[in-house]
């Protein structure tokens, strides 16, 4: 498998995986609040990375910790928060497509901070792909009149971490490893997050109910699956593609989210599906180039 077809199942990958887990979260919040879940993510996933990457961290030099720090806060720390909380305002489907902000904000902080260049054509993807988000959004709004849709603002805020995230770890982390990066990113997180448990008062109200431990599944399926080994390869694919190639992967994972969405009883339209095909139209135009 050459570098151009492992970066497009890198991106088919990541799209299931994280497409999956908006509706983990809405699982975990039933037994847990927002900031619960969140640092319970961080936690498991940070136990996960240091046990099968621990050796990695010897490829980190002195220089490459600011960035680390960086990617850390940006990539995951802040919106793993955001994302959980917005998730118990809106659908997770909904929460998805508004993540298709990203790509956008990527070349955005790209070409303005990073001095990136890019293409007309690539400009033409996004702007397609969002034009499918719109669509994706009205109808979530008209389907689901009674969310409180000022929950987006979270995601917003994320997408933009995300943007700068993935630019950082082109420019200035492409000369050590994916898991060396996540890994080290996760070093700094495990404390912080533990210290967020002991404050919410988590370890003392824990109980081991059916629904309790059901959701802590959810949770750690998340975590291994939805930010552990996904980051892992997210990284890997930024090695290899461009920024906002691998911040594409947020145009198809709705598509994904919308269906588990859907197996959870939330609502879907022929609009909705329609809109699904122009952001994968998007997604082609944005990545075709060589």
């Amino acid at each position: 498998m050459n570098n151009n077809q492992k970066k497009w199942f890198f991106l088919i990958l990541l799209s299931l995986v994280w497409g999956s887990s908006f509706i983990l979260m809405k699982k975990g919040l039933i037994a847990f609040t927002p900031i619960q879940l969140g640092a319970l993510r961080i936690l498991i996933a940070g136990l996960f990375l240091l046990l099968i990457g621990f050796r990695s961290l010897k490829e980190i030099k002195k220089k490459h910790y600011k960035y680390i720090v960086a990617t850390a806060l940006f990539g995951t720390f802040f919106p793993v928060f955001l994302f959980a909380y917005t998730v118990q305002g809106i659908d997770s489907s909904i929460a998805s497509i508004l993540n298709s902000l990203t790509p956008f904000n990527t070349l955005i902080i790209g070409v303005l901070v990073f001095n990136f260049t890019f293409k007309k054509q690539q400009l033409l993807g996004i702007f397609i792909g969002l034009v499918g988000t719109i669509f994706l959004i009205i109808e979530g709004a008209d389907l689901n009149p009674n969310q409180n849709y000022w929950y987006s603002i979270l995601v917003v805020i994320a997408s933009i971490g995300y943007a700068f995230n993935v630019n950082i770890v082109k420019k200035h982390l492409s000369d050590i490893s994916a898991l060396s990066i996540v890994t080290g990113n996760f070093l700094l997180l495990v404390i912080p997050s533990f210290v967020v448990l002991l404050l919410t008062g988590f370890f003392n109200t824990l109980e081991y109910t059916e629904t309790k431990l059901i959701s802590l599944g959810y949770v750690t399926i998340l975590a291994v699956l939805g930010t552990g080994i996904a980051k892992i390869i997210y990284n890997k694919m930024v090695h290899l593609a461009t920024p906002i190639f691998a911040s594409s992967v947020t145009y198809i994972i709705p598509i994904v989210a919308v269906f588990w969405g859907v197996l959870d009883g939330e609502k879907l339209s022929l609009l909705q599906l329609f809109a699904g095909l122009i952001i994968l139209f998007g997604v082609y135009l944005l990545n075709r180039m060589k």
